[in-house]
Parts: structure tokens; C-alpha cells; sequence
């Protein structure tokens, strides 16, 4: 799939989360963002109960129609800390479970990282967003938590369920609801550039 690249020089684009279908259809692939609003955490072992009660027709401990969620397991807050270092996980530990709770409503993700062919189609399907954050800024990402709650799965420690509110948090559209996928259109696009200057030396 085909696909003009942003702006070089584009300004990152603010969004507030929950984003309406028209919202999330404009977002493209390679897109700079700063969301605002609320997003919950989740990992492997947390997305593994999540599905398990769907599957079970139980109600879900969070809302997930429209809902955000971000691959995280923050380190303890030290005193004065809203959240500890909020590095986002490798996302394919997710995939297993992913389509199950698009289907479900979910809408976005955060995560780093490349996804299964599976979860490209689901997000396609259902009109979701998968968004990555910078591996290694942990402590940097934080700083764009402005309140943090353990709502669930408290048993799993780092790894429960936290509501988070975040402020300009900083991430890159990297696959569209379209099912662009910046990890190929990226280096393409870089390619086509070098070219293009090449062939004007």
C-alpha cells in the first residue's frame, strides 16, 4: 500500500482521547502526535484476563469502547512521582489478544514495536490506531502522566490495570486505520528521498 508521506517539517498533531471514527480515519502513518486524555494500562498478562473475561460474557473492569490502552508496567512512583519510569512494552506480546478486544471496542494502542498480520487486519476491520512511544525515555514519558490510578489485577504489581491521564504524550501513527504500516512506508519513504537527491547531485 502507497502512501504520500507527512510534512517533514509538520508540527506534531494534539489529540484528546477519546477520538471520534472520523478523528481516528483522518490520523496517518507516520504522523507526529501528543494525546491528552485517558488511557489504561495493560501487558501480556493483564490483556490474557482481560480476553478471558470477555470470553466469559463478564463485564470488564474499565470501560473499552473507545478506549485507549498502553503497553506499560511503570516502575514504582518515588515520593513526590505521580508514576515511575512509563517505557512502553514490546507490542507483540499483545498480539494474541489484540483483535479480541478490538472487536470489543477497543480503539487505540501504545506500544513499541512491530505487529502480526492479525492485528494489522483487525485494525483495519474495526477502524483502531496503533500508536509507538519511544523505547528507552521512560522517565522522559512520564512526564506527560498527569495522574496515574490502579484500577485492577493489583496481584500482578507493576503490571495492573492503571487508569492514566495523560498530557501531550508524545507518540508516532504507525499503523493507520487504513492499515499503513510506517515500519515499511518509513524506510520507503527514506529510500525514495535519498534517490531523489542523488539523482539532483
Amino acid at each position: 500500500m502507497k502512501q504520500p508521506s507527512p510534512p517533514e517539517a509538520a508540527k506534531p498533531r494534539r489529540l484528546n482521547w477519546p477520538l471520534s471514527a472520523t478523528e481516528l480515519a483522518g490520523l496517518r502513518a507516520g504522523e507526529a502526535v501528543l494525546i491528552s486524555g485517558t488511557a489504561y494500562t495493560a501487558r501480556d498478562a493483564a490483556h490474557k484476563r482481560l480476553v478471558a473475561a470477555l470470553e466469559k460474557g463478564q463485564e470488564l473492569p474499565f470501560p473499552i469502547a473507545d478506549s485507549l490502552i498502553y503497553y506499560v508496567g511503570p516502575t514504582p512512583a518515588k515520593p513526590g512521582q505521580i508514576i515511575g519510569s512509563a517505557g512502553p512494552t514490546t507490542s507483540y506480546r499483545m498480539d494474541a489478544y489484540t483483535p479480541r478486544l478490538l472487536a470489543a471496542g477497543q480503539r487505540g494502542m501504545i506500544g513499541k514495536g512491530r505487529r502480526s498480520p492479525a492485528v494489522i487486519e483487525a485494525i483495519r476491520q474495526y477502524g483502531a490506531v496503533y500508536f509507538a512511544a519511544i523505547g528507552g525515555a521512560g522517565a522522559k514519558l512520564a512526564q506527560s502522566i498527569a495522574a496515574a490510578e490502579a484500577i485492577c489485577y493489583e496481584d500482578l504489581g507493576t503490571e495492573s490495570v492503571k487508569r492514566l491521564q495523560l498530557r501531550d504524550f508524545p507518540a508516532i501513527v504507525v499503523i493507520d486505520s487504513q492499515g499503513h504500516d510506517w515500519y515499511d512506508l518509513g524506510p520507503a519513504a527514506y529510500l525514495n528521498r535519498q534517490k531523489t537527491l542523488n539523482a539532483k547531485e
